[in-house]
């Protein structure tokens, strides 16, 4: 006779190595679709100080922000790409929900992200020059809501021998995040500028969002046994 299946260790189900690899793909794509739509660029030089990440998927060409000269003939590519980044960081959560212990944080961080997710597509669906509301309304949603998320989900690793080593990391993540939010809000940009503050906000999330992919990824997945009973 056998009692019902049963897990031991730090393994994941397979459904989480599949949400990981989304998350890394959504990244990449992500990164890899700025890269380009600003090779792209044209009147004058795109600025990562300078310029807002917005910039890159403007619609026209025109001054915006006051004073700012925007072009971006490729902005269809950072439109897609943070569209699709949205939608994978979206699957892709759902996908792993497992891979944290089930308890309030869980739920809370894990639906933040999800949130997140929302805004990135709505960033993408609303350029800066298409309907400047629903883009800068995206945007907060998607910088509040994801570094707000890893903030709650480092408490959700919390004795998760699954996430030894990135507690604290998601925890600092998070807080940067949050950090630079704020200054960014109050027009403090310092040396980094209006474009280095506002990828301050965004970078960590990505970096994060990345490594825990891979982290994920490298897990083994969970493979049923069956546990004999021991002998009486």
């Amino acid at each position: 006779m056998a009692r019902p299946t049963e897990r031991f260790g730090p393994l994941v189900h397979r459904s989480v190595r599949h949400g990981a690899i989304l998350w890394i793909v959504g990244v990449v794509e992500f990164v890899v679709g700025m890269i380009i739509t600003q090779l792209g660029y044209t009147g004058t030089s795109y600025s990562l100080t300078g310029n807002y990440i917005s910039d890159l998927g403007a619609a026209h060409c025109g001054i915006y922000h006051g004073d700012i000269y925007v072009c971006s003939p490729w902005h269809d590519v950072f439109n897609v790409s943070i569209v699709l980044m949205g939608v994978l960081l979206i699957i892709g959560t759902l996908l792993l929900w497992s891979a944290f212990r089930p308890r309030a944080a869980r739920t809370i961080g894990l639906l933040l992200l999800i949130i997140a997710g929302v805004g990135a597509i709505g960033v993408g669906l609303s350029p800066e020059d298409v309907n400047l509301t629903v883009h800068t309304a995206s945007a907060a949603t998607a910088f509040i809501a994801a570094n707000l998320a890893l903030m709650v989900l480092s408490v959700a690793m919390f004795r998760d021998t699954r996430w030894d080593g990135f507690r604290t990391f998601t925890m600092v993540m998070g807080l940067v995040g949050l950090v630079a939010l704020v200054l960014f809000e109050e027009k403090l940009y310092g040396a980094l500028g209006v474009g280095g503050m506002e990828r301050l906000i965004v970078a960590p999330v990505l970096l994060w969002a990345l490594l825990a992919g891979i982290h994920l990824a490298r897990i083994p997945t969970y493979a049923p046994t069956t546990i004999p009973h021991a002998p009486s």
